[in-house]
């Protein structure tokens, strides 16, 4: 296993990081064979596990929280908060009021007294950025989290944070955790030479492109809408919706790829990501054990240039053939008033 420095927190951390979003109802609801599954991880060298208060309603934290008792010194743990947990206002979102008591319901969860690295999951428009970097600075004097980062923001509002810190003397965001694949590379046009300007560590999610990239999915075979991760996404799947030809096509070009070079596509999906000079490790979250050794077996896979260019060919640097992040848009595309002139026959909303 390789292990690389976490941003500028001089915390290492291994190339590989187990995600636990399939921890709980959502996935495996066994949490025993979650807690075999996190512990096979740990043996194989990897340090870092990732979760959030939202995988599962929580149960994963709770998941994570009982198979860690024993071993927490060993493990660089990071979590998530902003998604809606239970009725009512103000149980969401990037406000100190929620990052407060969110933090200690993560702590409670994780049966911890501090949290490596705590990451704001969304952006969050309602909320000044300023309230947001404030109330994270404070957690960190308090001893409650070691570091904080942000998961799937745009480049433009990671320089303004960086920004806002520097003006106002707060900690800054250390680390960025965004969708990244073979098959969704638009992170390479701006995202990933921010980060790697500001000094930032870097864990990339989705490698396997939501299951497309799992040797599984092919443009020739009947694809199964009704399990696994296609039932959750069943448009990304679908081959008679036209916008995931692209994908097809390309899927068979990175299959040959792998083969010439002795390794399955899965192996190849984490190597590629890996690669990338601005990662700093990549986000695997499987279901099972045996999902767990196929994931591993890519960790001592290393692409040479001869490789990384033929994937160039197959999807050009810096293309997305899918949306990579389907739970998450900007305000600026989701809400029309935002992107349209005021019309004098359109009243006022």
């Amino acid at each position: 296993m390789r292990y690389r420095t976490l941003g500028g927190t001089g915390i290492e951390v291994s190339v590989h990081c187990l995600g636990t979003m399939m921890f709980g109802f959502v996935g495996n609801p066994d949490h025993a064979d979650c807690a075999r599954i996190l512990h096979h991880a740990l043996d194989q060298g990897i340090n870092f596990v990732d979760t959030a208060d939202m995988y599962s309603t929580g149960e994963s934290e709770e998941i994570v929280g009982k198979a860690l008792k024993s071993r927490r010194e060993d493990v660089v743990l990071a979590t998530k908060v902003h998604f809606a947990l239970g009725e009512g206002r103000n149980r969401s979102g990037n406000s100190r009021r929620w990052i407060t008591r969110a933090v200690e319901d993560s702590l409670r969860r994780l049966d911890t007294e501090w949290i490596d690295l705590y990451q704001v999951h969304r952006p969050d428009p309602t909320t000044d950025i300023e309230e947001t970097l404030s109330v994270l600075t404070d957690l960190v004097s308090q001893g409650k989290i070691r570091a904080f980062g942000c998961s799937t923001f745009p480049a433009e509002e990671i320089v303004e944070a960086y920004h806002v810190a520097e003006r106002r003397g707060y900690g800054k965001f250390r680390t960025e955790q965004p969708p990244y694949s073979l098959l969704a590379r638009g992170i390479e046009r701006s995202l990933l030479p921010t980060t790697q300007r500001l000094g930032m560590g870097v864990l990339t999610w989705s490698p396997l492109a939501s299951g497309f990239l799992s040797g599984k999915v092919r443009r020739d075979q009947p694809v199964d809408l009704s399990a696994g991760r296609a039932a959750l996404t069943p448009f990304r799947f679908d081959p008679s919706i036209p916008s995931n030809a692209a994908k097809f096509d390309a899927l068979e070009g990175l299959i040959e790829v792998a083969e010439s070079i002795g390794c399955t596509l899965p192996e190849l999906a984490l190597a590629f990501v890996v690669s990338h000079p601005a990662v700093t490790s990549v986000i695997s979250g499987p279901r099972t054990v045996e999902q767990l050794e196929g994931l591993l077996k890519g960790a001592t896979v290393i692409l040479d240039d001869e490789t990384l260019d033929r994937i160039d060919a197959i999807v050009p640097p810096g293309t997305d053939l899918y949306q990579a992040d389907g739970a998450w848009q900007p305000t600026s595309l989701t809400t029309p008033t935002l992107r349209r002139r005021p019309h004098p026959n359109r009243s006022a909303a």
